[in-house]
């Protein structure tokens, strides 16, 4: 305890700092409110960081949509390669304002730029079209894909799509809808299969059993008068941390406002400013989505009556979650794999390609916004696209080395500051990450019946009322009423009592003192701080633990399973993707025509042939960054006409492994049949530069190298 003279001294200090902080916290405050205000007077707000081209306004379609497609114009100094292959970057409309994806230089949009590839962006205008809906919205992105691809006819690869979290479920139902169109898919923290998810967290997913199902959300759309306010999306979101929420975030200002002023302010712009959608598309998100879980499990049908199966994807599809995201956790973002495939045989066996990463802590929003995670993971995703684009289908982990790492073998071969491998894994190992028994599914399921239920009970004999008694204007005053909106106007220009808070803010800045950080009042008040967030952590246990005790004693009732019409002697509840004839037809076909060439072929065919072969060992089962990089030098040393396109190779590979699977010893046996007149010698050597490009092989895999020597040299 220090001497009671220098305690008041201190206390002085602690008072004066305390006051200018306050003011100055206070003028943050109504700077973000009066920035906000400004920007729902704006058409189009946003907060993209570069500059752009409107392409293609969705307005204007023959199916209207309230999003664009943009073409992002390079800062100066960048130099874009038409040839290389082109990126969409597509925001989520979950509630919130546009333009997260290319919020800061490092960003998505900046990683694309920076690699020197074409770079386009898919936004949307805070009001919707009146009568847009999910497909009309999928609709639109298909004939965006398609212009970008029609503008880019020397890349090399289809264009790539990054879909941020509501975005990335909406790029797979358009990639289903539409497979020919696209190239690889990104989805960064994006949910698709709602149900999943683990006890004792990821508490979100009971949301809709607490209500009964998705009434509520017609309810809110009624009162909108046909609009849902995207406020109830974001303040959901909120909820999940009241601590953050309530305290941390504001009082992390308030203690550093001398240097935290601009990067809350960023930030600020983009969460304050919530959209609105129709009632319809709400509608079908939380039916569909939240509350039914039909797109992993292929129940949802487009107005032509077409299934939307995600195993009509042909694109590579790459996986980004994290352990630190409490709104998409890894099961979450995973999950939908085990819904669609039984094991890993049918994976492959759909030609389906998934690459997925696990970062350790990243939240949600860090995801997308993440200096870090943009300068390793998107850069790092960016830069390999082409060789993801070509990996054989089935399941892979990407794990990412540093190469100033000690022992990392050619380093050189690899772009960036990582090397990138994309090592196999099974489906086994995404139920190890833990999930629902059968027990859990079963009440899941019981939600989603009594969500029809009672959603048939409010169209039939509550909605023609609420209907009658709503209008534009009460509609806009329940908007304008909503907590989320009013703490900003509360803090703005429309507050006559606030008007001389900037011009006292500046007088404080010019007189500044503040307190030294061993202030005994200043560690007083960490401390209060520490305690009020340990009781909002608290209370956020308490009650997420009474949300899924009640969830799980509500639905687990076999009374009310039976009333929804749960027959209590199935065995396993779980809802499985069903068969479709017409697509393992398609699969079947390929199959034969690939047997039918297994000796048929030239020395490209072989040379993939064996590096496939090899790569089946057990030591191997990776795609190495460096091998592609080799690939990539070979490729450049051919005469132009003896190149093919990324396309073509992809073709290459796929054929080829599939003849693997079907019969590995006789397309082995068949390999000389496909050398001919070829430059042995040559191919010979590429396939070894290749395979030992991240190290020298052992065991079986040298064993298999030696085979194809012997096979080449026979």
């Amino acid at each position: 305890m220090a001497e009671p003279s220098n305690l008041a001294a201190q206390a002085v200090e602690y008072w004066t700092d305390a006051w200018q902080r306050s003011i100055l916290f206070m003028d943050v405050l109504y700077r973000r409110g009066t920035e906000r205000n400004a920007r729902e007077r704006e058409t189009a707000p946003h907060v993209l960081n570069f500059e752009f081209e409107t392409v293609i306004d969705g307005r204007t379609l023959s199916r209207p949509v309230n999003y664009s497609l943009m073409r992002i114009i390079p800062p100066e100094g960048v130099v874009i390669d038409d040839t290389k292959r082109p990126f969409i970057v597509v925001d989520p409309r979950a509630g919130h304002g546009p333009g997260i994806g290319g919020m800061k230089q490092d960003s998505e949009i900046g990683v694309v730029l920076k690699a020197g590839n074409p770079c386009y962006f898919i936004g949307f205008l805070p009001a919707p079209v009146p009568g847009q809906t999910i497909e009309d919205v999928c609709h639109a992105e298909a004939q965006f894909i398609e212009q970008v691809a029609y503008l880019h006819p020397q890349a090399e690869g289809k264009p790539a799509l990054i879909g941020n979290c509501q975005a990335g479920w909406q790029i797979m139902m358009t990639a289903a809808l539409h497979p020919e169109l696209a190239g690889p898919l990104v989805l960064a923290g994006a949910p698709l299969s709602y149900w999943a998810g683990v006890r004792g967290k990821n508490p979100l997913r009971y949301l809709g059993g607490l209500t009964g199902g998705t009434w509520m959300t017609s309810l809110v759309g009624d009162l909108g008068n046909g609009k849902f306010d995207g406020a109830h999306l974001v303040s959901n979101f909120e909820n999940m941390n009241p601590s953050n929420t309530y305290w941390k975030k504001g009082y992390h200002v308030y203690a550093n406002v001398d240097t935290e002023e601009k990067r809350f302010l960023e930030f600020e712009r983009w969460w304050g400013n919530p959209v609105l959608l129709n009632a319809e598309e709400i509608q079908f998100i939380t039916d569909n989505l939240f509350v039914g879980n039909r797109l992993s499990n292929g129940t949802i049908h487009d107005t032509a009556g077409r299934r939307i199966d995600l195993r009509n994807i042909r694109s590579p599809i790459v996986v980004f979650c994290s352990w630190g995201d409490d709104i998409t956790p890894p099961q979450q973002a995973l999950g939908w794999l085990l819904d669609l495939y039984e094991d890993d045989a049918a994976l492959v066996a759909g030609g389906q390609t998934v690459v997925y990463t696990l970062h350790e802590s990243i939240g949600h929003l860090g995801i997308f916004v993440s200096a870090s995670v943009a300068n390793k993971e998107h850069d790092e995703f960016t830069r390999s696209m082409d060789l993801i684009d070509v990996l054989p289908p089935g399941l892979y982990e990407a794990v990412f080395i540093d190469k100033a790492g000690e022992g990392v073998h050619s380093p050189e071969l690899a772009d960036g500051n990582y090397v990138v491998r994309f090592e196999r894994r099974d489906l086994n190992e995404l139920r190890a990450l833990g999930g629902n028994d059968d027990e859990d599914e079963r009440r899941f399921a019981t939600v989603a019946r009594l969500s029809e239920i009672n959603q048939g009970l409010y169209r039939t004999f509550v909605s023609p009322f609420v209907q009658a008694a709503t209008n534009e204007q009460s509609a806009e005053w329940m908007r304008r009423m909503h907590p989320y909106r009013m703490r900003y106007e509360l803090f703005s220009d429309m507050n006559p009592f606030l008007n001389g808070i900037s011009a006292l803010a500046e007088q404080v800045r010019g007189q500044r003192k503040p307190v030294a950080t061993d202030n005994f009042f200043l560690k007083m008040q960490e401390a209060a701080s520490e305690q009020i967030v340990a009781a909002l952590d608290q209370y956020q246990v308490m009650r997420d633990q009474a949300v899924e005790q009640f969830f799980l004693s509500a639905y687990g009732q076999p009374l009310l399973q039976t009333l929804v019409g749960l027959r209590a002697d199935s065995a396993n509840i779980r809802r499985r993707i069903g068969r479709d004839i017409a697509r393992e037809s398609v699969v079947a076909a390929r199959r034969t025509e690939a047997a039918k060439r297994l000796a048929s072929g030239g020395e490209r065919e072989a040379v993939v042939r064996s590096i496939l072969y090899i790569a089946r060992s057990p030591e191997v089962r990776v795609a190495d960054e460096r091998a592609f990089g080799v690939l990539r030098e070979l490729r450049a040393l051919l005469p132009a006409k003896e190149r093919v396109s990324l396309a073509r190779f992809k073709e290459v590979v796929q054929e080829q492994n599939m003849i693997l699977q079907l019969d590995e010893e006789r397309a082995m046996a068949a390999l000389p049949k496909l050398l001919g007149d070829a430059d042995r010698k040559r191919a010979l050597e590429g396939i070894r530069q290749i395979m030992t490009a991240s190290g020298t092989l052992t065991g079986e895999a040298a064993r298999r190298l030696s085979r194809v020597e012997e096979l080449f040299n026979g």
